[in-house]
């Protein structure tokens, strides 16, 4: 009993944590209508900056406190708003959504190079050493502060939205920001604010979980994106109900590990799932939600425009990659060469994406987690160069794509953006740091400990095992792809991709199945991101599963939006 309380009143230390965090999220959503995957990375980079003014620099707490909660936190939020994200009223869905990320993408970037990665950063929790005794538990201080910081933020954001006249103009301007102009309320204003007080509440939450760890770029974005599982349930417009995923997330995190162990249900190969319960949480929870109607076309401030290929341009284009590889192989030395190998790899990859996102208007953050299957794939069914072992890829990460996307159908937009993500991550955490295990006679090691060794293939009596030959090869396999992504334009499939993106109740309407034609699509991708894989990782011939990991798939799809998806 005395166990259990524990891990109650932990569980609710952790859970008002997520909270915050949680409602900083679902203010920016209901009054502004973006979804800020940013939102872990502010609180990241505020618990960076904590500790620099509290730790590094010796100011009082209380001084630290202030100038990061109510004069940083705020000022980014209100920055971001006016400079980047009020220019994007009208843009695309999955425009915005990248924007976010890219905000991620800086933010992370941006912390790894001004706080080295490899130093320690303790973090002292408030009041550490004093407890107050609960049913003969002792909880500390730090976690009674938690608590009682949730409360008045589920407080003051219930009056902010629903008692005071500018609350009420934020969320009406969510509906129609124009009108909302007409009534005399100012929109502009309340959405730098919300913007602003959205970076307090997750800078807030950074600071409150960083003491369980110390301060790290990657482990504490990735602890507060756990909270969007709480938003999740909350449909992103509730509050008490985003308290109460909260709840049940914090709590889950907590009891489960320990239970499940002790019901014997400790094996090794469930480590990593304890680790991903809030993950598993959120992809569950976005399941689970009620059906989406299919959405009719949306009048857009800019259309987007998808061009046709001239398969003549295209034919012409191959072949320039093909004789310029050729040419680039026989001058450029060995080196630089195995450097450049691995573009095409990547480009493989980031083409992929051409049809699911530039066609269908599928956001996908999953991409290199695909790639990375197959990888494993080729190591496992490609040993000694057996070019069935690029088949091989392509087909089981096809087919794990037709498997992720399968109860993934009915998402779109940002739900289909988290439901990939929360796959991804999973993957990170899970599947992919998997101990070795046996199937019959034959051992699969996926990793190998972060040395998996990944042959590169030979075609009949022709062998890839010089640098140079490699080179060409890969530049080979990224022009079939690009062939396959401009066949694909062409073909009536990629009118129905186009149309399906422009008006999915539409097409429903004339008969297309909508449902299928996402399904198909979803596959291909992932099966062509599998087959880059493949090839990349004989490219760099020895990986470790931190280079197909969720953040380092980000920057891929962000220079493929900037480049033109669809082009």
């Amino acid at each position: 009993m005395h166990q259990f309380l524990s891990y109650s009143f932990s569980g609710l230390a952790t859970s008002a944590i997520y909270a915050v965090a949680a409602a900083g999220l679902v203010l920016t959503y209901t009054t502004t209508g973006t979804f800020n995957f940013a939102h872990g990375a502010t609180g990241m980079v505020a618990a960076f900056t904590y500790w620099q003014l509290r730790f590094g620099w010796h100011w009082p707490a209380a001084v630290a406190l202030f100038v990061v909660l109510l004069i940083l936190a705020p000022l980014f939020g209100a920055l971001l708003d006016a400079l980047v994200m009020r220019r994007l009223e009208g843009a695309p869905e999955a425009t915005r959504l990248v924007v976010t990320i890219s905000v991620l993408v800086g933010l992370l970037g941006a912390a790894l190079w001004v706080w080295k990665p490899d130093a320690p950063r303790p973090v002292r929790a408030f009041y550490q050493g004093r407890f107050v005794h609960l049913a003969g538990v002792r909880v500390p201080y730090s976690q009674v502060i938690a608590l009682l910081v949730a409360a008045a933020v589920a407080g003051g954001l219930r009056v902010l939205l629903y008692r005071l006249r500018i609350g009420i103009a934020m969320r009406a301007a969510v509906d129609d920001r124009a009108l909302t102009r007409l009534s005399g309320a100012r929109p502009d204003r309340g959405s730098m604010l919300a913007w602003a007080i959205g970076a307090s509440l997750a800078a807030l939450s950074g600071i409150l979980i960083a003491p369980t760890l110390n301060v790290s770029a990657l482990p504490l974005t990735l602890l507060i994106v756990n909270a969007y599982a709480a938003a999740m349930i909350g449909r992103l417009r509730s509050l008490p109900m985003t308290f109460v995923g909260a709840l049940v997330l914090g709590m889950s995190n907590e009891y489960l590990p320990d239970y499940l162990r002790k019901a014997g249900v400790g094996s090794r190969f469930l480590e990593g799932m304890y680790l991903s319960i809030p993950v598993i949480i959120l992809f569950i929870v976005l399941l689970v939600l009620p059906d989406s109607r299919l959405r009719g076309h949306q009048v857009a401030r800019g259309r987007e425009i998808v061009p046709m290929p001239l398969l003549g341009g295209s034919l012409v284009f191959v072949a320039v990659v093909v004789a310029g590889a050729a040419m680039v192989a026989g001058v450029v030395g060995r080196a630089d060469l195995e450097n450049i190998s691995r573009v095409f790899g990547i480009a493989i990859i980031g083409i992929s994406l051409v049809p699911l996102v530039g066609f269908a208007g599928q956001l996908s953050l999953c991409q290199l987690s695909f790639a990375g299957i197959g990888a494993v794939v080729m190591a496992h069914a490609g040993a000694g160069g057996n070019p069935f072992g690029l088949i091989a890829a392509a087909a089981v990460a096809g087919a794990v794509g037709a498997l992720v996307a399968l109860p993934a159908l009915r998402l779109s937009g940002i739900y289909l953006a988290l439901a990939t993500g929360a796959f991804a991550v999973t993957m990170d955490r899970w599947i992919f740091p998997f101990p070795a295990f046996s199937i019959g006679h034959h051992r699969f090691d996926l990793f190998q400990e972060g040395s998996l060794t990944i042959p590169r293939p030979h075609l009949f009596a022709l062998r890839f095992d010089g640098q140079r030959a490699e080179f060409v090869l890969m530049a080979v396999g990224f022009s079939i792809c690009a062939l396959v992504v401009v066949a694909i334009r062409r073909s009536t499939f990629g009118a129905r991709l186009l149309a399906m993106k422009d008006s999915p109740a539409a097409c429903a309407t004339l008969g297309l199945n909508v449902t299928r034609t996402k399904l198909t699509v979803f596959a291909m991708s992932a099966a062509m991101a599998g087959f880059g894989g493949a090839l990349y990782g004989g490219a760099i011939r020895v990986a470790a599963a931190s280079q197909f990991d969720f953040f380092t798939g980000l920057p891929i799809l962000l220079v493929m939006v900037i480049c033109g998806i669809g082009m």
